[in-house]
């Protein structure tokens, strides 16, 4: 039977599971698969498994009781082992890799931030203030035949607005980051140019929330931030 895996804690994690259940139609009852200083929740994995409302619930609640207690690695769901042997294999192979990550994330949530800026806001700026754009800007509504200098109008207007986009990500990463423990980024969105995760520590929550807000006021309303979190820290498994 193949073995469905929702987190791995410590051995000595309290694991108040009483009353959780796992995925499936039926729920899969949950167990414990364990070595000397790990422990793996999992439970047989269903057939057919997909995310459904029901099952991605069941798995998140699995992973929110563990970490309501101590410090717990949340797997993504789906992830699933051939049997509990292959997992008891797995835990010994990574067992400095995964205390490590326990230690690190102990007492901690993630938090996910996008940022994004108004398209027109950006084009705007970068018009006021590159005479090189304006140039060719002006060049080529007097001259609509000008294909090459369409081109290097297109390729400039990139590079400004990429090199805006690198700076804005790299400031406001690098003033929110002293509240984080790390930080791990994500592949920007068509519409976000900046996608990153926090690992916060609980009692600092406040104050990273209030950090965020305050970049969002300093950004005013051409750009839109959006905070997501406490979440379990699956970007620092």
């Amino acid at each position: 039977m193949a073995t469905y895996l929702y987190a791995i804690t410590g051995a000595d994690h309290p694991l108040k599971l009483s009353g959780v259940t796992g995925v499936g139609d039926p729920a899969s009852p949950l167990r414990t698969v364990r070595t000397k200083e790990l422990c793996a929740v999992v439970s047989d994995a269903p057939d057919g498994l997909r995310a459904k409302r029901r099952d991605v619930a069941a798995h998140q609640s699995v992973q929110e009781r563990l970490l309501a207690d101590g410090a717990a690695l949340p797997m993504r769901f789906g992830l699933i082992g051939p049997d509990d042997a292959q997992v008891v294999s797995a835990l010994e192979e990574h067992r400095d890799t995964y205390a490590q990550r326990l230690e690190e994330v102990d007492g901690c949530r993630e938090y996910h931030l996008k940022v994004a800026r108004d398209e027109d806001d950006m084009l705007r700026e970068v018009v006021r203030e590159s005479a090189e754009v304006r140039r060719l800007n002006e060049r080529t509504r007097q001259h609509p035949e000008a294909y090459d200098d369409k081109v290097a109008l297109g390729e400039l207007i990139s590079q400004e607005v990429q090199a805006r986009q690198d700076r804005a990500r790299t400031d406001i990463v690098d003033r929110l980051a002293p509240l984080a423990v790390r930080t791990a980024d994500a592949e920007p969105t068509k519409r976000h140019f900046l996608s990153v995760s926090f690992l916060v520590e609980r009692e600092k929550a406040a104050a990273f929330s209030e950090a965020v807000h305050a970049e969002a006021e300093q950004h005013g309303d051409t750009y839109t931030f959006g905070l997501h979190g406490p979440l379990p820290p699956y970007s620092f498994v």
